[in-house]
């Protein structure tokens, strides 16, 4: 079994929102910060890791994953500010 992680980006004005799945967080935030890939973070400048989970197998995160994908944005907001209400960068602290 692989610690699995579903995450929510943003970009510091927080007014786009991604949804995804990883196992190793620290690793797939550093890609999406320094635009390692052409994709949709990197052309929305999604670099704010603003919320995750995290899930001991991969099955249950990408069911969670593809869950949190289909919620309406306000029901993702209600999450996020629940999580981090001042919609901090966690980046650092999972670098610890």
């Amino acid at each position: 079994m692989k610690t699995m992680y579903v995450y929510i980006l943003t970009n510091y004005k927080n007014t786009v929102l991604y949804v995804g799945v990883t196992g190793d967080l620290v690793q797939r935030i550093w890609q999406h910060k320094n635009k390692v890939v052409k994709s949709f973070s990197s052309r929305y400048n999604l670099e704010k890791l603003v919320y995750y989970e995290i899930y001991a197998d991969a099955e249950t995160a990408i069911k969670r994953e593809k869950t949190l994908k289909l919620f309406r944005r306000q029901k993702k907001l209600d999450l996020i500010t629940q999580y981090n209400p001042l919609w901090r960068d966690l980046y650092d602290d999972i670098c610890k």
